[in-house]
């Protein structure tokens, strides 16, 4: 009986994953979905983060990534439960991580296409200063 009551939680829970391409909007920052900022420290404190975002680096400078400690800061952070979306630079490295999080993780997530260029050159949206 446990198996059966396992498997119909892990079906439930995989047909609640998803996978959204969007560019950032002040509708979807106004909305108030955790926007989780992948970028590095250093691209934080150089180019500022949204005033909403949650910073959790995902790779470092060199490209490396530490995915234990990523997803223990995510879920101390960011109820991975509900719709979530994540940010870097271009869209370059969200790309690659969005559907991961999604496929195997199930997680509802949005890849903010574009990146924080878009956000910021596109739509002039405002960056705070980092301040770590």
């Amino acid at each position: 009986m446990k198996k059966i009551v396992l498997s119909l939680m892990l079906l439930t829970l995989s047909l609640f994953a998803e996978l959204t391409n969007q560019d950032i909007s002040q509708k979807l920052i106004a909305s108030k979905i955790p926007i989780v900022d992948i970028r590095t420290p250093g691209e934080w404190r150089d180019e500022g983060i949204l005033p909403t975002a949650i910073p959790i680096m995902f790779f470092d400078e060199t490209g490396n990534y530490d995915v234990n400690a990523f997803l223990k800061e995510l879920n101390e952070k960011v109820d991975t439960k509900k719709q979530f979306a994540i940010i870097c630079r271009t869209g370059s490295r969200t790309s690659m991580l969005a559907p991961w999080l999604s496929q195997e993780l199930k997680y509802n997530v949005i890849n903010l296409t574009g990146g924080m260029d878009y956000a910021t050159r596109g739509l002039h949206i405002q960056t705070v200063r980092y301040m770590k």
